[in-house]
């Protein structure tokens, strides 16, 4: 692997772990599957993995094309971005439910709970697609494409994981443990969208009165 694909892919981890939260997914996971068996749990932990990395290489994909078909320009993008995980990272801080009361309720109804609502739009959600839509617009060649899909791929098992030991973690931590650690990822979180915001604006004006930044 070169360095080039490698800093692709741990790029593209970095990034998308704090705005997929795959650690706030686990005591929803445990919820929706209370009634499950540890199979049926493993085997829905699986395949919310699996949905969530064909969903994100989607878009890692056609991310490009997407953005020119609409004429939406990368700034745009961040801007719109950053509101998103903005009001995510506002949920976490708030301790806020990350589903909607109606969504909640319909997993709980639901036998397979892997692509909705766990995958989309729990996990891969608006916040995750955006980073990488705006992480496609920056590829070059077939490695940095390959870096980033490595990402997405190093990130779902990081996810399935989470998942998978997740029974542990709560019993360990608690719910106040993992409302705490939610709390301090929402923080960073917030972080990142006032960035995102900020670069968007700066870059905007930049390119429309470049003269005030002489």
């Amino acid at each position: 692997m070169t360095p080039a694909i490698l800093n692709y892919a741990i790029g593209t981890l970095a990034a998308l772990f704090p705005i997929a939260n795959p650690i706030g997914a686990v005591p929803i996971f445990y919820s929706l599957t209370a009634a499950d068996s540890r199979a049926d749990r493993r085997q829905q932990a699986r395949r919310t993995t699996i949905a969530v990395i064909l969903i994100l290489t989607v878009f890692l994909v056609s991310g490009r094309t997407i953005l020119q078909f609409f004429g939406i320009s990368l700034d745009v993008l961040r801007i719109a971005g950053g509101l998103l995980v903005g009001h995510a990272a506002w949920e976490l801080v708030a301790s806020k439910p990350r589903l909607m009361e109606s969504e909640q309720k319909a997993g709980m109804e639901k036998v397979d709970v892997s692509f909705t609502p766990m995958a989309t739009p729990l996990v891969a959600g608006p916040g995750s697609i955006g980073v990488i839509i705006g992480l496609s617009t920056r590829m070059n060649d077939w490695s940095d494409y390959l870096g980033c899909a490595i990402g997405i791929g190093l990130f779902g098992a990081l996810l399935y994981i989470c998942l998978i030991l997740g029974e542990s973690l709560l019993s360990l931590l608690g719910r106040n443990g993992m409302g705490a650690i939610n709390r301090i990822l929402g923080f960073f979180i917030l972080a990142i969208a006032v960035q995102l915001i900020a670069d968007g604006v700066l870059s905007l004006l930049h390119n429309a009165a470049p003269n005030l930044f002489k």
